[in-house]
């Protein structure tokens, strides 16, 4: 495998997930963790994500609290131009703000403020190739945004060795399912 994952998925207005404490983005992190860690043991030492609220945000925020037990994990996140996230309204800038402060790189595929829908085709692009491996939290029978980067990482792996796995939502319901069985098995250790 790789070393270098492309992190994505659905915004959180696509999964009608919001703020910290919505059980939805817990179980998202959750079934996140479950597939990451075993793409870490086996050699991926970046997740590489962008700043979209809803899974990227999550990921790379999850990614963070694995660096303890994979210290040579690095954390990644590319924006498609310099004034992404501009129009979001202050707390979600806020967060964005902070969270490209703790990663250990951010960087722009294009060192413009937006102009056009070439610089998110071109951020896609680069992701892809600049990337050995795909993890999303997408269902092709659920459309959204995710559309895009999912086509263009099933592209890649036409052209070489391109490994996409996706999260799609019967995962997310099991990975729910698994979540409750767990937390009640913690609570009855009590």
């Amino acid at each position: 495998m790789g070393t270098r994952l492309w992190l994505t998925g659905y915004r959180s207005w696509e999964l009608n997930a919001y703020g910290q404490e919505d059980p939805k983005i817990t179980v998202i992190k959750y079934a996140l963790k479950n597939r990451l860690v075993p793409l870490l043991e086996d050699g991926v030492d970046w997740v590489i994500t962008g700043g979209e609220q809803g899974v990227e945000q999550w990921g790379a925020a999850l990614a963070m609290t694995l660096k303890p037990d994979f210290p040579m994990l690095q954390v990644a996140m590319m924006l498609p131009f310099t004034d992404f996230g501009h129009q979001w309204n202050e707390a979600n800038q806020a967060t964005l703000t902070a969270l490209t402060a703790q990663v250990d790189f951010t960087g722009h595929t294009s060192s413009h403020p937006y102009e056009s829908p070439q610089q998110l085709a071109g951020y896609t692009r680069f992701m892809a190739t600049h990337t050995d491996q795909a993890l999303m939290v997408y269902d092709p029978d659920f459309d959204g945004k995710p559309k895009f980067a999912y086509q263009a990482a099933v592209a890649e792996g036409k052209r070489r060795d391109y490994p996409v796995s996706l999260i799609s939502m019967p995962d997310l319901k099991e990975a729910a399912r698994a979540y409750g069985e767990a937390q009640a098995a913690l609570h009855d250790d009590f």
